[in-house]
């Protein structure tokens, strides 16, 4: 496949792999979004780390608790590894600069636009974030993906077909699935 240098696909979570009830952090509210695990297992099958990159602005916001951020974090593996899927990693920034509790309400680099995240994932597994994507389904997931120089992708779920305006090299799909079947077409050809 690729001839670069080390690669990951980042992925927004909730709209991205999961269906957006709003604030989703128990596992009995968590709902794939058709075809995700599968277009998950077709990014580790093609050898690129799969790393969620997620803002949960309800931990600030005192809905949940980091815990319960974890504890879905758990669930999600347990279901996708009876797909033969896996994510690599998670990050997820638990601040909001407006509403909410200390110590989470503060200004801080992680929370997408910003690309804090991508960049200490970049840190912690050596990737090249010029052959690394992001997929996401609002204009904050693709300004922190253009932000840290990766490729980016918006999915028509979740928010994203509300997303008026996009840099001109970012490509518009219908969902996870077809945004890996892009990425894998477009590593194949490098």
């Amino acid at each position: 496949m690729s001839r670069s240098g080390r690669w990951a696909v980042f992925l927004d979570r909730d709209g991205t792999i999961n269906v957006d009830h709003g604030y989703v952090f128990r596992p009995e509210e968590f709902q794939f979004i058709p075809g995700a695990p599968q277009a998950i297992r077709l990014l580790k099958e093609a050898g690129c780390l799969v790393i969620v990159v997620t803002n949960q602005a309800g931990v600030a916001r005192g809905l949940y608790e980091e815990a319960d951020v974890h504890e879905l974090h758990r669930y999600l593996d347990q279901e996708l590894a009876s797909h033969g899927a896996a994510i690599d990693a998670y990050y997820y920034c638990p601040h909001h600069p407006e509403k909410g509790r200390e110590p989470y309400l503060r200004e801080c680099a992680c929370r997408k636009p910003l690309p804090g995240m991508l960049f200490q994932a970049a840190a912690d597994f050596s990737l090249e974030l010029a052959s690394s994507y992001l997929v996401g389904d609002k204009d904050s997931d693709i300004r922190a993906g253009v932000a840290a120089g990766c490729r980016s992708i918006l999915v028509e779920t979740g928010y994203g077909s509300g997303v008026a305006d996009l840099p001109g090299d970012v490509p518009r799909v219908a969902d996870l699935t077809a945004a890996v079947e892009l990425i894998l077409k477009r590593k194949e050809l490098t």
